[in-house]
């Protein structure tokens, strides 16, 4: 922790100067009526956290990120000519993608692997990792939706994620998922369009369920505001690579665009 000293008054910080901010904006001014996220397309630890007692081959499996996500989302942002927003930040340091009162959204343990760093954390110490990096990166979520839907009207929200193709010892089969809860607008059109494309094995509400009560974002974002809405699951040995994520960029960017058009919320831009 960091402490500054400002008009007399002491206050605990966790992220310095040399720190990465807590998320990373990209295609801001895109005109396509969508906003795609990412809660856990960064690694990045605090300095002052060092590694949480992590080795370094530790970071690099999926208990510290969604492998493969950052570049293929980015590849979606600019292909769909639509605004992203990525958590920069592991998701060992705190999950932007639970419930701040979620056992789970500082874990102690992830995949049988123990956090050491996250043990016996105080109040001080959790709200910090809230204050400074879980907030500011809905705050800027919330803002670039409402800026989005001032600028085009209608809109609709993809949550993009990716899966360990083993977990707990159970190897998935799914290449890729579409988690939903109630609101079937671009999920069953996304899911059958998806069924359309060879050799692809689709998951519906799996490997995880839309309906379970561990998921924050694309219910706060989504569900809660009334937009359609879908989470995407892509298997990670499928995108670790750049190549293969310029694939699955052009299987979810054609996929995406008939769903929507499908449901009616298509944009006459795209192509």
């Amino acid at each position: 922790m960091m402490r500054e000293q400002s008009s007399g008054i002491v206050r605990n910080r966790l992220l310095g100067l040399d720190d990465p901010p807590p998320y990373t904006l990209m295609n801001e001014t895109g005109e396509a009526p969508l906003v795609l996220f990412c809660d856990h397309a960064g690694r990045a630890f605090p300095a002052a956290l060092g590694q949480l007692g992590l080795a370094p081959g530790e970071l690099d499996q999926h208990i510290a990120w969604d492998i493969g996500i950052h570049g293929l989302a980015s590849q979606l942002s600019q292909s769909l000519n639509a605004p992203l927003i990525m958590a920069n930040y592991s998701r060992l340091v705190i999950d932007c993608n639970r419930r701040l009162n979620d056992p789970t959204s500082i874990a102690q343990e992830s995949d049988r692997t123990g956090i050491p760093g996250n043990r016996g954390l105080t109040e001080i110490e959790r709200s910090m990792r809230q204050r400074e990096i879980f907030q500011p990166y809905h705050s800027a979520l919330s803002d670039l939706i409402d800026r989005q839907r001032a600028r085009v009207g209608s809109l609709s929200v993809l949550s993009l994620h990716s899966f360990t193709p083993t977990m707990n010892g159970f190897q998935r089969p799914w290449h890729v998922g579409i988690l939903w809860n109630r609101d079937g607008r671009i999920p069953v059109p996304l899911l059958r369009r998806l069924a359309d494309v060879p050799d692809l094995c689709v998951g519906d509400n799996e490997p995880y369920s839309g309906r379970d009560d561990h998921g924050f974002s694309i219910k706060a974002h989504g569900e809660a505001l009334g937009l359609p809405h879908a989470l995407i699951e892509v298997r990670q040995d499928l995108i670790a690579e750049i190549e293969d994520q310029e694939r699955w960029a052009r299987i979810l960017h054609k996929a995406i665009i008939a769903a929507l058009g499908d449901a009616g919320l298509g944009w006459s831009g795209w192509q």
